[in-house]
């Protein structure tokens, strides 16, 4: 349940709410709608129906809301340290690549000696 706790929190914060507004609306007090949001309540039926009226949409919508932004965010990171390690599979190549030939140089000038 924190995850749902934390995509009501998401919406509350997208809304410009404070707990207090949400509380006021669902009619509990603000220590029990902190405690919806970080998961240590579970949420029946009733009150779930409840905030997804609250936020204008479905239990549905409201179980299976994600976080754009900060899936986009996640991805831009995760394309950013995708390319930094592929930047070092190729560095790492390369030196292989030094190596071995300074190996075969090695190798060359104690077979001409």
């Amino acid at each position: 349940m924190k995850t749902l706790g934390k995509k009501i929190r998401l919406l509350r914060h997208q809304k410009g709410w404070s707990q207090e507004d949400v509380a006021k609306r669902l009619d509990i007090s603000i220590p029990a709608f902190s405690k919806i949001e970080t998961g240590i309540t579970d949420i029946n039926l009733s009150r779930l129906e409840q905030i997804a009226d609250l936020f204008e949409m479905s239990v549905v919508q409201l179980l299976t809301f994600n976080d754009a932004e900060g899936e986009l965010k996640y991805a831009n990171e995760l394309e950013s340290v995708n390319k930094k390690l592929m930047d070092r599979e190729t560095e790492v190549i390369d030196l292989q690549k030094k190596v071995i030939e300074l190996f075969e140089e090695l190798r060359q000038s104690k077979a001409t000696a």
